[in-house]
């Protein structure tokens, strides 16, 4: 069921069950100022707030909810370094210098998390056990090749799988070989959240819950941040609210919350499973996702229940149809797993862009913002933070990791919206086939 803290109600997830409950934290009421206003407290709000309190920045996040109520806290918590789809050298065609930086950046974003966690003692379940991509047909093979091929030009920690490899590391026979990247893994991420904000308010920053942003504007030399009982002034401002930028409100970025497709995505976690089972089932404990458009993936959380998920179309009770869905997927995918019961399901958006290429923007004097984390965010929001940190603080932008564009609306956006979902009609079409 559904937690209530603070007056939010999160969502019935593994995580709101399982972690401890974040700081109590003001609403933002009456005229404030800072130096830099962050808008959302998630992943990237959290971590560019660490790190400009590092450097000695006065900074505040604006939250619509609590840290780590949207897609930050609710996600799997697989920790990857790399994109969904595109790879280096399609960044680097894309976006040249920038995109070698952002390159880097991304092979290194993983070790970024966990190093972050280790260096302030988060408690978030972490595990660096590694991520694995396998591959689920014989010609697939060749997106694991090039995957190894490209990040190893950048000196990545990457492995190609033969199929007995894969077979040895995941316990299952379904899968044809794979990419594994040793610096993965996974996270509790509402427990990541959580523990972000703590340590930024012990470094000094201020965060404000519950309160929704209409709007921002300029005025003058100051960014102004309206909520509905306040406002506040800042000379730079941040915003961080990615697939939930078009959610509280309609004015706050409407070109940036139309160049996401905003689709739900659907997170299950079992019964705990038992040691023998336990054993042949992923046993080292990597993070798992694979090549299907209609993604397979898994791993394990700290109390050893597997934490999968699916997608589903149409209507009817989605949950309990995902419940059959997901756990036949199992059994087919692991016979030894026996009888499979769920525990929790639950649901967050991803915001999903036409090309699987994140959008880093300028929005103004001193004022910058990103979207578009096609289920990637977990690692790549940390080094990101950091990125937009040093943007604010006038860090030159030859120095930085992040390739800007200008904002690009998805035409229709809101009367394609509804059928988005009817997309994995056609992953499944391409997924029984050797088709990219």
């Amino acid at each position: 069921m559904s937690m209530t803290t603070g007056n939010v109600q999160w969502p019935p997830s593994l995580w709101a069950a399982q972690t401890p409950p974040g700081p109590d934290l003001p609403e933002l009421r009456g005229s404030v100022q800072t130096d830099v206003v962050v808008i959302g407290g998630g992943f990237t709000g959290l971590s560019t707030a660490l790190h400009l309190r590092e450097a000695g920045v006065d900074v505040a996040i604006v939250e619509a909810m609590e840290p780590g109520w949207g897609a930050s806290g609710r996600n799997n918590g697989q920790v990857i370094p790399t994109l969904s789809r595109p790879d280096p050298d399609d960044l680097v065609a894309r976006h040249g210098a920038a995109g070698e930086r952002f390159v880097a950046m991304l092979r290194d974003s993983a070790a970024a998390l966990f190093d972050t966690v280790r260096r302030y003692g988060i408690e978030a379940e972490h595990e660096q056990a590694g991520w694995v991509q396998p591959v689920h047909t014989p010609g697939r093979i060749k997106i694991a090749e090039r995957r190894f091929k490209q990040w190893s030009k950048f000196g990545a920690d990457v492995e190609l799988l033969s199929r007995d490899q894969t077979r040895d590391m995941l316990g299952s026979e379904a899968w044809h070989g794979g990419f594994w990247n040793r610096t993965g893994g996974h996270i509790n991420p509402l427990a990541l959240a959580r523990g972000l904000a703590r340590t930024v308010l012990g470094l000094g920053a201020r965060i404000y819950a519950r309160s929704p942003v209409i709007n921002f504007e300029r005025h003058g030399e100051r960014w102004v941040v309206r909520t509905p009982q306040g406002e506040i002034s800042a000379r730079a401002l941040v915003l961080a609210s990615n697939a939930y930028s078009g959610e509280f409100s309609k004015a706050l970025a409407p070109q940036i919350a139309h160049e996401v497709m905003p689709v739900l995505s659907w997170q299950m976690a079992t019964q705990p499973l038992s040691d023998n089972v336990r054993r042949t089932i992923i046993p080292a404990r990597q993070a798992m996702s694979d090549t299907h458009g209609e993604l397979y993936f898994a791993r394990y959380d700290a109390r050893h229940r597997l934490v999968t998920g699916g997608a589903v179309i149409g209507p009817g009770n989605k949950a309990e149809r995902l419940k059959a869905r997901v756990g036949e997927r199992l059994q087919r995918l692991w016979p030894q797993i026996g009888e499979v019961r769920f525990d929790y399901v639950w649901n967050g958006y991803v915001g999903m862009t036409t090309d699987y290429m994140p959008r880093i923007h300028r929005l103004g004097p001193d004022a910058y913002g990103w979207t578009g984390c096609n289920g990637r965010a977990v690692a790549l929001t940390i080094p990101l933070g950091a990125e937009l940190a040093k943007a604010v603080r006038g860090v030159p932008e030859n120095e930085l990791a992040l390739p800007f564009t200008e904002p690009v609306t998805i035409p229709a956006h809101a009367l394609l919206r509804p059928f988005a979902p009817l997309m994995l009609l056609l992953y499944r079409y391409r997924d029984a086939r050797e088709i990219g």
